[in-house]
Order: C-alpha cells, then sequence, then structure tokens
C-alpha cells in the first residue's frame, strides 16, 4: 500500500516546506497555521475574557467620597483633591450622560503644576484605584515626533491597554497620567525654525488622543512589531491628567501679577508669603508662556496646583496615611517577627533632612533606606532581636556615612 505523503491538511504545505509539521489522528497541521489559528481564537474571545478585573462603566462615585478616599492616602493638597474629585465626578457623569439630549459635556481633562515629590502621581494613581478602572502612567520625555527615534504618542494608550490586559471597553472608559508634560515644553517663546521633535513634535501629536478620536493602536508597541494587528481605540472618554513641575514658572506667575519675587523692597513677611504661594495663581495662560502651544492648553480646561511640602506637611506624610512609609517599615520588621518602633527625635530628624535637601516627599523614603539598610541586612541573621527602635544617634550616624549628604544645599 502506497503511503499517502504527510502535508498540512489546512494549507497543503509539504512536510518539507515547514518547520514543524504536528500530527494528528488522520491529519497534520504546520506552524503557520497553528499561529494563525492563535491569533483567531484571540480576536474572537479577547473582548469577553479579563472582564472581571475592570469594570466598564465605574461606580458612581460623589465628589465627597472621592476626596474622602484620597484623604486617607494624600496629605494636604486640600485644593488640589477637592479640583480632582469634582473634576473626575464630572467625566464620569458625563459618560452616562451621552446620547440621551442634545447638551454635550466637554471632556475635563486635567493638568496639575507642581514641584517634585509633592504627590501628582500619587493623586491620579489613588483615583484610579478607588474608581477601579484601569489606569496607565507614562512619562512624556520619552516620546518623539513620528518617523524619529523614541516612542509614538500612541504607545500611551498600548500602556492603558496592557493595563487592563487588552480589554478595549474598559480602556475606553481609563485614566491616563502623562508625567513631566513639561519636558516637552516649545524650546523658546517663538516656533522653532527646526525640527522640535521631542517638544512641539510631541505636543502636535498628543492634541487628538486629548480630544477624543478613534486611534489605531499597536498593542504591543509599534516599531519592535512592525506586522502585528492594529487595535482601534476611542479616547473620547479616556480622562487625561497631566502632570509637571514646571521649574521656574513661578517667575512667569510673578511678572504676570507684578510681583516681587526675588526682590530687596516691600513688605518682607508678604514677600516671603508671596514666594511661597505664587504658584497657587497659576493659570492657563502662564502655562501657555512656558511653552505648551495654546492648542495643547485648550485640550486640558482643568489647572490645579500642589503646594510645597513643609515639615509639617512631611512629618504627617511619614506617619499618617494608610501607605506611611513608618507603617511600612513596620510591617516589613513584622514579618521578621520584629517590633520596630522609632523615637520621635529620629522622625523630626528625618523631616529635618527631607526639606534641608529639597527632595519633596520622595525624599523622606531616600532618607529612611539610607538609615536603615544595614539594619535590614543585619537583622534576618539575628532571630534574638525580637524589638528595634531607631533612635536619633543612630539616624545621624547614617545619614553622616550617607552619600546623601552631598545633596545639602547651600
Amino acid at each position: 500500500m502506497k503511503k499517502t505523503a504527510e502535508k498540512c491538511s489546512f494549507c497543503g504545505k509539504r512536510k518539507e516546506d515547514t518547520l514543524i509539521l504536528i500530527s494528528g489522528q488522520d491529519a497534520f497541521i504546520c506552524e503557520s497555521c497553528v499561529e494563525q489559528a492563535l491569533n483567531i481564537i484571540e480576536e474572537e474571545l479577547g473582548e469577553r475574557k479579563h472582564t472581571g478585573q475592570f469594570t466598564s462603566h465605574p461606580d458612581f462615585k460623589t465628589p465627597a467620597e472621592i476626596k474622602s478616599y484620597l484623604d486617607q492616602y494624600v496629605i494636604g493638597q486640600e485644593e488640589a483633591k477637592k479640583v480632582l474629585s469634582v473634576a473626575v465626578y464630572n467625566h464620569y457623569k458625563r459618560l452616562n450622560q451621552i446620547g440621551k439630549d442634545d447638551v454635550e459635556i466637554e471632556k475635563s481633562n486635567i493638568l496639575m503644576v507642581g514641584d517634585t515629590g509633592t504627590g501628582k502621581t500619587l493623586l491620579a494613581r489613588t483615583i484610579a484605584r478607588f474608581l477601579n478602572v484601569p489606569f496607565a502612567i507614562v512619562d512624556a520625555t520619552v516620546f518623539t515626533e513620528a518617523g524619529y527615534v523614541g516612542e509614538d504618542v500612541e504607545s500611551i494608550l498600548t500602556r492603558l491597554l496592557q493595563a487592563c490586559d487588552y480589554n478595549v471597553a474598559a480602556a475606553e472608559k481609563g485614566i491616563v497620567y502623562i508625567d513631566e508634560i513639561d519636558k516637552i515644553a516649545r524650546k523658546g517663546d517663538n516656533p522653532s525654525i527646526t525640527r522640535d521633535v521631542s517638544g512641539e513634535g510631541v505636543q502636535q501629536g498628543l492634541l487628538k488622543l486629548l480630544e477624543g478620536t478613534d486611534v489605531l493602536v499597536p498593542p504591543q508597541g509599534g516599531r519592535k512589531h512592525p506586522e502585528q494587528k492594529m487595535v482601534r481605540v476611542n479616547t473620547t472618554h479616556i480622562l487625561f491628567i497631566c502632570g509637571g513641575a514646571f521649574e521656574d514658572i513661578d517667575k512667569i506667575i510673578a511678572r504676570r501679577n507684578k510681583a516681587n519675587v526675588i526682590g530687596f523692597k516691600g513688605d518682607k513677611e508678604r514677600e516671603k508669603i508671596e514666594r511661597g504661594n505664587i504658584i497657587q495663581y497659576v493659570t492657563p495662560q502662564d502655562i501657555k508662556s512656558f511653552g505648551l502651544i495654546p492648542e495643547l492648553v485648550g485640550r486640558v480646561p482643568i489647572v490645579t496646583y500642589l503646594e510645597p511640602l513643609d515639615a509639617v506637611a512631611l512629618k504627617r506624610i511619614l506617619t499618617e496615611p494608610k501607605n506611611a512609609l513608618i507603617k511600612q517599615y513596620k510591617k516589613l520588621f513584622e514579618l521578621e517577627h520584629v517590633v520596630l518602633d522609632f523615637e520621635p527625635e529620629a522622625l523630626d530628624f528625618i523631616v529635618e533632612k527631607a526639606v534641608e535637601y529639597k527632595l519633596g516627599a520622595r525624599g523622606l523614603r531616600s532618607i529612611c533606606e539610607a538609615i536603615m539598610t544595614d539594619v535590614m541586612f543585619n537583622l534576618p541573621s539575628q532571630k534574638e532581636i525580637k524589638q528595634f527602635t531607631v533612635t536619633l544617634e543612630l539616624a545621624e550616624e547614617k545619614i553622616t556615612k550617607s552619600k546623601l549628604r552631598q545633596l545639602k544645599v547651600a
């Protein structure tokens, strides 16, 4: 009896024309057909898989409920929390209103201005966790104009899709936080005569995303997988929160208000107050003067600010929130069956150094790590220790030996 030639039962390729030919009962399949079958399965079932992790219709929370939740994790910044709570509430109220009457409510994208370490990213992440919607953090500094080395702005939505396991319905009602938005400011007051591919070019690319349109998104990133099938995502219902330090914008605000930020005249006490609180007077016009193009500023209508953190706020950040740094260290030691305590003087010393180094809330973590690293290195080997207290002397000794002392601001 003549033996039948082995070939793929789907595409008809002979065995010598394939890399792998898998045999079954009276049938064969090649690696190309397996790959195509997998793509079909993912395409058909992708919308139905992973729908339990995120909701396509977020719970309807009032502004007071949103702010109350933020208060548990973010210390101070009352104005920013209030503005964010109202903006997010109105955004999801807008989603429930779409198509019900002729009045179309516009999207409330938000811009937060504040020094590094004041809580911009924490605010956005906490809101997304509370609402149980997909959330992605992207850094504006990696983006370039299409066709240049760097990432295209569409990769913002790739991150959002990845965050919700490619559930497009959930992603289209998610939140995106664009950090370091000030770093894509135009390089000067006038439009550049040369290509500004990581500044104004990126701003123009962001316009369509912020406004709301259908975008073809490469699910695995655009340049490494050019053969992939694009996913269509509508950004009309995605809330964009932008944040940046906008260094030296206080001088722009001061010029507009004719306030003397540096000066040597006038009431010294008033000057001190103005220097500390000048950021609260920020307006879209100041953002435009800083270097963001008018079209982009117009698509981010809500501008709020975060106050610089003083010693009192840093002390509260260190100890009060649900995930406060001191509580985290105590939990780490508890897992080693050790009770950890901090002397009040040691906490005051940590706060004092954070103010001195001007690193904001992030500086607290750096200082604590410098103090605690040796302790956490030795402790697991010393099973007999059941209690440990961080004293002022220990904190001073570790910081003195640490490279952090080089950050001291004159």
